[in-house]
């Protein structure tokens, strides 16, 4: 070994490592140089300029030939480190040495995240673009008077998207119907943090740079659309780039009335059925659960604003009132002044029910979270996007949305892909890889960036909670899916049509301008390998039908989507809402179905009153008015019931009225019917006494023909008033009146006649008079006659004008409608009883002047009492029978003949019966001059 250290041998080892070292570099020169790139999201506000290494496989080709020249240097120095010199420095060697791993090491796994671009990337012949929001930053607080400071962080639900792309991509290059010896490719992106990432990543794409290793390299496919989304405004951003270019641009968010403005955005297409029933379906909704006071928080952004004016004319329509409408800021770095006032204002309406509308996931972050008490219902138009915001919610409150879900068929396969997608797969694929070191704690090899360790067996998509990643193929997801197979049937019709295409292969490309897709994009019309039909045409497109979702909520982010109903706008009116009411999850503060009122609504019986200043669905319940009732719930009015029905008691129904008339059966009625038959009884009895004491003075006395007339009079007033008792006809209506003004005429014309008998009597056996001639004339007969066919010629009249009839009233007792008789003319009513009142008045007064005349059987005073009982009994008839209603009107006037009747009987003929029953020794001559001789001794 000697010779070998005299010729300077080892001197030899730096050269030629040396040039091995230099031709491995100029290899990496001459392939792929490192080169100037910029990092936009390590530091908030700055974008650092750094060096991009180029070629990953030479950096470590040259990383790894100086790892091995440091563990034969350290093998060496270790195995010399025990020899015996002073100086001898393979110690010191060994623990230098020893430290290269491990800088090895740790830059393995730094530099294989530098050097995975932001990208998802597959090869093809034609390729597809698209601006996913995959990354955003959280903005945190430090102690007072700090500022804030940047977290990157990304939306693992939303990776979905990029699945979606691949698979459909995948399964187009598998169909050889489809772009037959034509591949499609694609490269995916995150919308970045700021605009100028977001430009400067469009750019690139557009000019053939795109983010893939070999960056001084144009890529050998073409690309010729971009997906974008699935908020408006963010393809709004990106049309202001590519319409320049009329670059067709495919929007996979909800359909956007703003981008459907073509003067706007030429070359925008929307790949959603349109939203223009949400705003009926969701109030729909509101009436199925009887939800009156709703309010409304709105994204501030055109498609929010363009919903608002939606949602107030259907909630109108239906009479749902808005309890607080509150139009929300889209910045999340944006503060709220007015958080305390908006805060209150959603307290102080306390509505049950929050429609929420918007895409922006931070308003659920920011606003809902802190804003809404767990006793609140959610109805949200979007699931994706509150999906998105899980993780939150969760640490809040345990809410179960009803979250409105654009219909659409499963897609086979695309689950079990999602369960087989792995980096190592897709190794183009930084999204993928970023899941895997975040959710599985995986590390890259240090040989290279492509294989993986510390990785968990089959590791899977799968295995997330489902607040970081959700299986079930979500809106935007399944609209990228359509997209695709859209941009494959416009490039197959279009590459068909063209005479001039030229074949694809032999390491020739495809010649043509994305712009020539226009025509196809705008007519195309397919149903896609689900089922549905792809429409891009907004003329033409369908109404979107919608999935009613709810999401039931466990511990530790674990979650289930379940389907409770959907809506149709094409089911036939009233059958176009279908829920499962038992399969809803509600917030945990409710124990069954929640309400939604401003007011408790007023239940049958009562009526609303609004409340003055308020909404109209803010009222108080009046109960109803006499006779009318509500049966319904929240009726403005109360009804009236028919005049042959009547209110019950609660008011909420009415009832038939049952007849009722002054019936003999009644217990007034029998009362009045006994009474008067008692009396005509008594009256037939004094007819008897006097005819069997015919002959006695008594009876002869003041005309005895006279007594028997007022007699049978009586009798028939009596009688007559059973003609006002039992179920009236026009036959008893006619004859009440006439007979009771008839014979009460006779009766009363007869005490009149007696009155005047007895003055005319005591006026002949005066000396100096000569009026026997009246007396003996039977001029007092002629009175009778006279006076009834005055009555006689009234009635008749009466009856010739207006007869009573048959009447009911429907109003003097609830519940009954009284038959009773109306009088008719009520004039005549009041002449005929005028008539006998002057009569009576006559009467009374010839009795009252003849009243203290000196004969033993004189009348006149007797007269005179039973005409002032007569007079009072009809003179309070008159107000007591204005006073009274229904069959107690009837009763009264019954009650008032058999008064007056019974008053001149007892009054004229009751004294008459005690002296002949009792005193009969007074019913003779000699009793009479006895008495008259008493009399003379004793004036006084």
């Amino acid at each position: 070994m000697q010779w070998l250290l005299l010729s300077l041998m080892p001197n030899f080892i730096i050269p030629i490592c040396t040039l091995i070292q230099l031709i491995l570099s100029g290899i990496w020169l001459g392939t792929s140089p490192p080169f100037v790139d910029t990092d936009a999201h390590s530091e908030h506000g700055h974008i650092i300029i750094l060096c991009n290494k180029g070629s990953a496989t030479a950096f470590y080709c040259v990383l790894g030939y100086l790892g091995s020249l440091a563990l034969a240097s350290f093998t060496v120095a270790f195995l010399a480190r025990n020899l015996p010199d002073t100086f001898n420095e393979a110690k010191f060697l060994t623990f230098t040495v020893l430290q290269l791993p491990f800088l090895v090491s740790s830059l393995s796994e730094e530099e294989c995240l530098l050097n995975k671009k932001e990208t998802a990337y597959m090869s093809g012949d034609v390729s597809i673009t698209g601006f996913f929001p995959l990354s955003y930053i959280t903005a945190q607080r430090r102690p007072p008077k700090a500022e804030r400071y940047p977290e990157v962080n990304y939306y693992f639900n939303n990776y979905q998207f990029i699945l979606a792309l691949a698979f459909a991509v995948e399964e187009i290059n598998k169909n050889p119907h489809l772009l037959p010896n034509i591949t499609m490719g694609f490269s995916a992106h995150s919308h970045g943090i700021s605009y100028y990432v977001m430009y400067r990543s469009l750019v690139l794409t557009l000019s053939g740079k795109d983010f893939i290793l070999n960056y001084d390299c144009k890529r050998e496919s073409q690309t010729v659309v971009t997906l974008t989304g699935p908020a408006g405004q963010i393809s709004s951003k990106y049309a202001t780039v590519l319409d320049l270019y009329r670059f067709p641009q495919l929007n996979f968010g909800h359909f956007d009335p703003v981008l459907s403005d073509h003067r706007l955005f030429p070359s925008v297409y929307q790949i959603a059925p349109k939203d223009t029933s949400l705003a009926f379906a969701m109030v729909s909704l509101m009436v199925h659960f009887s939800w009156k006071w709703v309010g409304l928080l709105i994204s501030e952004d055109e498609n929010g604003l363009w919903m608002l004016p939606q949602l107030r004319e259907e909630m109108s329509k239906h009479k749902v009132c808005i309890a607080f409408e509150h139009i929300l800021p889209l910045s999340f770095f944006r503060e709220v002044p007015n958080y305390v006032s908006f805060h209150q204002k959603i307290t102080n309406s306390f509505p049950n029910v929050v429609v929420i509308y918007g895409d922006n996931k931070f308003i659920f972050f920011n606003y809902f979270t802190r804003s809404l008490s767990e006793g609140t219902v959610w109805v949200i138009n979007s699931l994706s996007t509150f999906l998105s915001v899980m993780k939150y919610f969760l640490l809040y409150s345990l809410h179960a949305p009803l979250i409105f879900s654009h219909h659409h068929e499963e897609i086979s396969g695309f689950t079990n892909f999602i369960k087989t997608a792995n980096p190592s797969k897709y190794p183009k694929d930084y999204f993928l890889a970023l899941v895997w070191i975040r959710s599985f704690n995986c590390t890259f090899s240090e040989s290279s960036c492509v294989t993986w360790k510390n990785c968990p067996a089959n590791a899977s998509l799968e295995w997330l909670p489902r607040y970081l990643f959700d299986m079930g193929m979500m809106e935007e997801s399944y609209y990228i899916y359509n997209a695709v197979y859209a941009v494959a049937q416009a490039l197959h019709e279009m590459l068909i049509g063209q005479a001039e295409a030229q074949p694809v292969g032999n390491g020739r490309k495809l010649q043509f301008s994305p712009s020539q897709l226009h025509p196809f994009l705008k007519n195309i019309h397919f149903n896609n390998p689900a089922g549905d039909q792809v429409i891009l045409d907004e003329t033409k497109k369908f109404v979107a039908e919608y999935d009613i979702v709810n999401l039931c909520n466990f511990p530790k982010g674990l979650r289930q989507v379940v389907k409770v109903g959907n809506f149709s706008p094409y089911a036939p009116h009233g059958h176009q809402l279908s829920l499962s009411n038992d399969n809803i999850e509600w917030p945990t503060s409710f124990t069954e179905t929640p309400q939604s009122v401003c007011s408790e609504s007023c239940g049958p019986g009562f009526r609303k009153s609004h409340q003055e200043g308020k909404s109209v669905c803010c009222f108080d319940c009046i109960p109803c008015p006499v006779n009318e009732i509500s049966n319904g719930t929240d009726l403005e009015q109360c009804v009236r019931c028919p005049d042959h029905q009547y209110a019950n008691t609660e008011k909420n129904l009415c009832l038939l009225k049952s007849e009722s008339f002054l019936d003999s059966r009644d217990p007034l009625g029998m009362t009045l019917v006994c009474l008067a038959l008692c009396l005509s009884a008594l009256t037939t009895a004094v007819i008897g006494i006097f005819t069997k004491h015919n002959n006695t003075p008594i009876v002869k006395a003041n005309n005895r023909a006279l007594s028997y007339i007022l007699l049978i009079s009586l009798n028939c007033c009596f009688l007559c008033s059973l003609l006002f008792i039992g179920h009236p006809n026009t036959a008893t209506c006619v004859l009440q009146q006439t007979t009771f003004g008839v014979v009460f005429t006779m009766a009363v014309s007869t005490v009149l006649a007696k009155t005047v008998t007895v003055v005319l009597a005591f006026s002949v056996t005066s000396p100096g008079r000569r009026m026997r001639w009246l007396l003996v004339s039977g001029m007092p007969n002629f009175i009778i006659p006279i006076c009834t066919l005055i009555q006689l010629i009234l009635s008749g009249i009466w009856l010739g004008t207006s007869p009573p009839f048959v009447d009911t009233d429907a109003h003097s007792e609830h519940g009954h409608i009284i038959i009773l008789c109306n009088k008719g003319s009520a004039t005549a009513f009041y002449c005929v009883l005028g008539y006998l009142g002057s009569l009576a008045l006559t009467s009374f007064t010839v009795a009252f002047l003849a009243r203290n005349l000196p004969d033993t059987f004189n009348e006149a005073k007797f007269l005179t009492f039973s005409m002032l009982v007569f007079c009072s009994v009809w003179v309070t008839f008159l107000p007591v029978y204005h006073s009274t209603k229904g069959k107690t009107m009837v009763a009264v006037e019954v009650f008032s003949i058999l008064a007056s009747s019974a008053g001149l009987l007892g009054c004229i003929f009751v004294p008459k019966c005690y002296i002949i029953l009792l005193r009969p020794e007074r019913n003779s001559l000699h009793g009479i001059r006895g008495k008259t001789h008493a009399e003379r001794n004793n004036p006084f």
